[in-house]
Parts: structure tokens; sequence; C-alpha cells
């Protein structure tokens, strides 16, 4: 049996808040709108672009007929301004809408030793070393080709009883959290994104990660660089963000950061930008070692001379 009325139109963006207004009325759990997003370039956030489609529930409940009609008629009276294209009304079934969308996510197994587990599960490898981590989040879940590759040339290139990794750009803080908990004694993450440190502190704590251990900070490569957090360099160092801000990166310092000797992994990197991003790590000092790829995106690694 169905518990809900699905009811949705889509607008032009002029409509869209008028409609939403309108539906909003009627739907105690809020308004849903859904619009396409056009991306520019490789380093484009996104515009949204055309038309937005407007979704409301109503419960399927002794008043859905009523609701219902007196829906309609907003609508009727909201198109007599400016025509609106008829509502689509689509039975839903009932569910647990915050816990559906978790069906999709199961533990992936990474390399030899990790396995990234959904917040909410156990791992199903107690012999390999977990991460969990809650898939909601924006970035840094560990579903992504590009963590994935960096979580790999990690496991394979962090030194044994690593004193220092630095994590620039580490947004859930997934990376340092997996370098800590393959041994590292400690681990600097970085991030420009404010929502960034909070959320790598909070998956730390769900980690069991030692807060001496860890540390994440405001900033990015001139703060390391300036020393403002401590270390200006470390042995291991992780960069997982876009190619055109890693050849920046590149340009702002970022080899500097890499200790004599140390080791650099850069991932989030399309394949078609993948030889700018070792011909910049090259032009820095750099030498190309190894190269990872799963689908579009590649990972590098790369090594700084001991001197």
């Amino acid at each position: 049996m169905s518990n809900w009325l699905e009811v949705s139109l889509t607008v032009n963006g002029e409509l869209a808040e008028a409609v939403a207004d309108v539906l909003a009325r009627f739907a105690p759990n809020g308004v849903m709108t859904e619009q396409a997003v056009n991306f520019l370039d490789d380093e484009d956030e996104g515009t949204p672009v055309g038309d937005i489609t407007v979704r409301a529930y109503l419960a399927a409940d002794e008043t859905l007929e009523e609701t219902r009609q007196k829906l309609e008629e907003s609508l009727y009276y909201l198109g007599m301004i400016q025509p609106l294209p008829a509502p689509v009304f689509t039975p839903i079934a009932d569910q647990n809408w915050m816990e559906a969308w978790k069906v999709r996510y199961q533990p992936i197994l990474i390399g030899r030793r990790l396995v990234i587990v959904p917040a909410w599960m156990q791992s199903p490898d107690p012999q390999r070393v977990s991460i969990k981590i809650d898939p909601g989040m924006a970035f840094g879940t560990g579903t992504h080709p590009t963590t994935q590759l960096c979580l790999e040339f990690l496991e394979e290139s962090l030194p044994e009883n690593c004193p220092l990794v630095i994590d620039i750009g580490c947004g859930s803080g997934i990376l340092a959290i997996a370098a800590l908990k393959l041994g590292a004694q400690f681990a600097l993450g970085v991030d420009i994104d404010e929502a960034s440190i909070t959320n790598s502190l909070e998956n730390a704590q769900n980690n069991g990660v030692d807060s001496a251990a860890f540390r994440v900070e405001l900033g990015s490569v001139d703060e390391i660089r300036a020393g403002t957090f401590g270390a200006k360099s470390a042995p291991l160092v992780l960069a997982n963000i876009l190619g055109p801000v890693l050849i920046r990166l590149f340009d702002a310092g970022l080899a500097d950061t890499v200790a004599p000797g140390g080791t650099l992994i850069l991932s989030g990197i399309l394949e078609h930008l993948a030889d700018d991003v070792a011909a910049a790590a090259g032009k820095h000092g750099m030498t190309l070692t190894a190269k990872k790829q799963m689908g579009d995106w590649v990972a590098l690694q790369v090594t700084k001379p001991v001197q």
C-alpha cells in the first residue's frame, strides 16, 4: 500500500519559488527542488541550468483527497497569473527516507590492508584496517576513484613509523586518518574549507584516532611553508585535489612541503591532465615514480631527491 503521494512540477526558474511556496502549504515535510548542472571546465564547481523540478510529498491518509483538491486549486489560481504544467502525482511506498539511501553503500576493500566502512556498518574483514566514513558527506567518502587511488598509494608508500604525514586539501580527513591507522605517528591536515575542518575532526573521533596525533587547520601550502602549523615538510605528503589546482600549487611551493627523499601522492587528476601535472612536478625537481588509473581518474606518485 502507498503511504505517500508525490506531487511534482517542472517549471522555469522564475516560477519555481512560487510553486514551492504553494506545495509547502500542504507538505509538512518540506519541498525538494532539482536542477541540472553545467560544468564549464575542470575546476568549475557547476552552474545550475535549465528548468527546475519541484517535488513535495502528501501523506496518504484520510485527508489526502481533500488536501490534493486544495493543492490543485491553489496551483490553478497560480496558473492564472502565469501558465503552469499539470502537476504529476505518483504514489510512493512508505519507507524511512533517512535510511533508504544507505542500502546503496557497502564496504569498499582498498589495496591489501584497508577497508572503507559506512559509519553505520561493521567491517566485513577484521584483518583489514577499517576507516569509518559517512557517505552522506560531499567529498572524501572513499566511494570516489580519486580517494581510492590515493589510499592505494598511501598503503604502499607509507614509511614504517613515519613521523609525519601532511594531507593538503584534507576534505573529510579520510587520508590522514588512514595514514594514522596504518602506523603514521602524526598527521597534519589542511583545507581552505572550514566545513572540512569540522568533518575531519568528527571522522577522526569516530575512528578512535588519538586527538594528540591529528591536527587539522584552515590553510594550504603557503601556511605550511611558513611553518604556521609547526611542520614545514613531511616524508609523505598527500594532495587529492583537482589537476589544475595541483599545477598552481606546485608554483606556490607544493614541492617544498616534501622532505628530501620524501614522497608526494597526487590524485584528483583527470586523465587528459595527468601529463601536465607530472610536468609541473618535474619542473620543481620531483621525479614520477608510479601512476595508477581508475576510469578517467589518475593518481601519481612523485619523489623528491635526497639532495
